[in-house]
């Protein structure tokens, strides 16, 4: 997945509380309802690994 702003790949953040996508170039952070109709296949696989995502 491509960040939206500088084209950066994006990459799962996932912290205690909660999933977000980060872009390893500028550093914006993303919720994953603002991305989700860009997600790939490779993400998605990534993503079924938790047992629950939380939509913030």
């Amino acid at each position: 997945m491509k960040c939206a702003h500088c084209q950066g790949d994006l990459e799962v953040l996932r912290s205690c509380r909660r999933i977000r996508m980060r872009c390893t170039r500028c550093g914006r952070q993303f919720a994953l309802h603002e991305v989700a109709a860009q997600l790939d296949e490779e993400t998605e696989l990534i993503l079924e690994k938790y047992n629950a995502v939380i939509y913030d």
